[in-house]
């Protein structure tokens, strides 16, 4: 047209906006009505009048292509120009904003329908329903469903299957049940999507019945989607028997997929059946269906975290075989398996593979191995991963900063557990927990108080002092003999609730022996028994110079160190009376 010198009018330029809009091509709509638009005549406010139809396109391109300024100003303008909206204006606006949450917007629109005598028509009501229900208001979702009937418009399929889902995913089974019974009624279809939310709501309020009865009544028509969803609903909630008659059901309707067999996997492993997970896998090509990367890695992480590294790393090597791209993620899962074990032959060998093969490791990797090498106290090798660390620059990760603070606590590097905790402090992250009580720890160790007291109070202040934080404090204030400040934090512990762990309890007893506090050592050891907290080697020994202190003859401590190896609840109770009666306490046992 342009080349033999016609002009498109509006008509023209609407159909191709709109050609261009329905491609999704929304640039493309908008440089050619900007072209458009500068070679017409203007109006004496620099814009163009426009037809209805063109307004709506206009409207339409820009919400779809998401930009909202535009859809306002071409709104606005099209008011200005005394071209009244109609009912798909409106529609397309409420969409427009109510997928963009913009809800207060949508209100606006509903109340100028009014204004104009624009009467909302069921299109509009289903697109309300949908926005409320999904911005989580399902009154107005349900006020909108009502009032759609009362101006005497029959809610359709759609009107009924979103309401309905919004009231099975929210678990409002009555009114659920009411609405199927009036779908029903009026000979309307409930689809396979919202089949499987109505078993999930039943299956979520513990209506086993209800949700087996629903689940029969659509199985016959059900695709391999909607048995993924059921056997999913089933399995998550752990009714294990259900999910293996579904599982069944799909089986003899011939609509096994990949989907389902993966559910089916996901389920047996929450309920703890690691071998009928397997069988599925193993059973998967004798029905034509091929495991996929997700069945796999399933399997690893199943059996991985069951510590059962041999089976996971067989389900690694069929990856393998099946020449599926294998990142780290699944290598990662295998190796940390094997550390828990104590494996560590098979950490290093996998490293290497990995190496070999080509799949570069992440920070979590890295993070596996030099805690495991920490938790032996291999600083050299610990040491070697880091330089792999930064030769790949991965530093900036809080859990390898975090497994090297644990290595340094562990060899007592004290200067570069600081610099390590300094780096952890200055990532964007909140400071792990764990790291502060090293370092804690090891400032107690090198009676560094002042330093250790900073960083406890500021754990305090935070609301994330535990009870190793409190129990290592007192360790430390024990050591500089400052028995009152020792004996403060013991107070705010047992204030707090902090003291339950036998780590708690024994450096509390040390604190009043080495202050000379018998009586004060011999109440807390009352609190631990009565706790049912088991005292070990540590606590006894803590105790035992109190006997001694106080006079107890050798024949008698041999005679309760004896008793104490059967670690009996007698035995407990005569240690217990024994320390009483040398510290003058009333003398009754913890039993009484």
């Amino acid at each position: 047209m342009c080349k033999r010198g016609l002009v498109p009018d509006e008509v023209t330029m609407s159909t191709v906006l709109h050609a261009h809009k329905k491609a999704g091509e929304y640039d493309k709509a908008e440089i050619f009505f900007q072209r458009w638009s500068s070679e017409s005549d203007t109006g004496s406010d620099g814009h163009l009048c426009y037809s209805l139809y063109t307004y709506n396109t206009l409207i339409d391109t820009y919400g779809k292509s998401g930009q909202l300024e535009k859809v306002s100003d071409m709104f606005n303008q099209m008011l200005r120009k005394g071209v009244a909206p109609s009912i798909i204006t409106f529609n397309t606006l409420i969409h427009v904003w109510g997928k963009h949450h913009r809800m207060e917007q949508v209100a606006s629109l509903v109340r100028m329908m009014e204004e104009f005598q624009c009467p909302p028509d069921t299109r509009t009501y289903n697109t309300l329903i949908s926005l409320y229900r999904e911005s989580n208001e399902i009154d107005v979702a349900e006020h909108y469903f009502c009032k759609m009937k009362a101006e005497n418009l029959v809610p359709d399929v759609v009107s009924c299957r979103t309401l309905l889902y919004g009231y099975c995913t929210r678990g409002m089974v009555s009114k659920a049940e009411a609405l199927v019974k009036e779908m029903d009624e009026s000979g309307l279809v409930i689809d396979e999507y919202t089949q499987s939310a109505l078993t999930r709501m039943y299956v979520n309020a513990g209506m086993l019945e209800q949700s087996w009865c629903w689940f029969e009544r659509f199985c016959n028509q059900m695709e391999s989607e909607c048995f993924s969803a059921n056997i999913d609903a089933f399995g998550k909630k752990g009714y294990i028997n259900l999910a293996e008659k579904a599982f069944v059901c799909c089986l003899e309707r011939k609509k096994l997929s990949v989907s389902v067999c993966n559910v089916m996997i996901k389920a047996y492993g929450l309920a703890e059946k690691l071998d009928e997970a397997c069988e599925i896998a193993a059973g998967m090509e004798r029905y034509g269906v091929l495991p996929d990367y997700l069945t796999y890695s399933s399997l690893i992480q199943l059996l991985s975290t069951a510590k059962l590294p041999e089976k996971a790393l067989y389900y690694l090597r069929k990856m393998q075989a099946a020449k599926m791209p294998i990142d780290c993620v699944p290598y990662s899962v295998v190796i940390s398996s094997f550390t828990k074990n104590g494996n560590l032959h098979m950490v290093e060998c996998l490293f290497r593979e990995m190496v070999t093969l080509g799949v570069h490791a992440d920070a979590y990797v890295y993070s596996i191995l030099i805690d495991t090498y920490a938790e032996v106290g291999n600083v050299q090798q610990a040491a070697a991963y880091f330089g792999l660390v930064t030769k790949a620059g991965l530093c900036e990760s809080a859990s390898i900063y975090n497994s090297l603070i644990k290595l340094y606590t562990k060899a007592g590097y004290l200067a570069e557990a600081q610099k390590t905790y300094k780096l952890l402090k200055s990532l964007d992250t909140d400071t792990n927990l764990y790291a502060s009580n090293c370092m804690i720890g090891l400032y107690s160790d090198h009676c560094m108080v002042n330093e250790a007291r900073e960083l406890f109070e500021n754990l305090k202040i935070t609301g994330s002092a535990n009870e190793f934080s409190y129990a290592m404090m007192v360790c430390l204030y024990k050591k500089v003999a400052r028995y009152d400040e020792a004996h403060r934090i013991s107070k705010e512990m047992q204030a707090l609730g902090l003291l339950t762990q036998a780590l708690s309890y024994n450096s509390v007893i040390q604190m009043y022996v080495s202050g000379g506090k018998m009586e004060e050592a011999v109440k807390i050891f009352q609190k631990m028994l009565a706790s049912s907290t088991p005292p070990n080697d540590v606590t006894f020994k803590a105790l035992k110079p109190i006997l001694v202190k106080e006079g107890v003859s050798n024949i008698e401590i041999a005679r309760l160190e004896s008793l104490r190896r059967c670690n009996t609840q007698d035995c407990l109770n005569q240690w217990y009376r024994a320390l009483a009666l040398v510290v003058r306490s009333d003398g009754t046992t913890f039993l009484e």
